[in-house]
């Protein structure tokens, strides 16, 4: 039997992409969303994370190398990213809203294309939402090409992240 694909397969059920709830779309502070999407990251139900836990687990502990590239890919999509403390900012994104339901990050832009990104618990599931403003003609030409790609990193970062808490969860017999 050959299992060389079982991880990527095991990781692929944990996150689907799904239309962008309303109420998770009114949680964004941009004047205007111009694109909006949305994904379920399966959980354990069992675990009692709080909002700000995933954004760091997400982001802030994902291994050096996709650190790496986030930073140089958001860069060259003119994000403006800051170098706020810990407690203010994940991985140089603003951090916008930290309620016991809900985080958004946020991060303005060199090129009219603010963008921010909304990790929302639910029971069993984490809600990962990015919301972008585009405003102008270099801006919805710049998404346009980057689109493909935005949802594949998302999608991978997300799997990867699900694959590292259950890991840690075996790890410890908690799963």
């Amino acid at each position: 039997m050959d299992t060389s694909n079982q991880g990527a397969s095991d990781r692929a059920h944990l996150v689907r992409r799904v239309a962008v709830p309303a109420e998770a779309r009114a949680l964004s502070t941009l004047p205007r969303v111009d694109y909006a999407d949305a994904f379920l990251v399966d959980t354990d139900p069992g675990q009692d994370r709080t909002a700000e836990h995933w954004p760091r687990l997400i982001l802030q502990d994902a291994p050096k190398t996709v650190r790496a590239r986030l930073l140089v890919g958001w860069s060259m999509i003119g994000l403006k990213l800051g170098r706020g403390g810990f407690d203010r900012s994940v991985l140089g994104w603003e951090l916008r809203a930290d309620t016991a339901d809900f985080v958004l990050l946020g991060a303005d832009s060199r090129i009219g294309m603010p963008g921010e990104l909304l990790f929302k618990p639910t029971p069993g599931a984490l809600l990962f939402c990015t919301f972008v403003q585009q405003d102008n003609c270099i801006a919805r030409a710049v998404w346009t090409a980057i689109e493909p790609v935005h949802v594949r990193v998302v999608r991978d970062v997300l799997e990867h992240a699900g694959g590292r808490l259950r890991s840690t969860l075996l790890a410890r017999g908690e799963s």
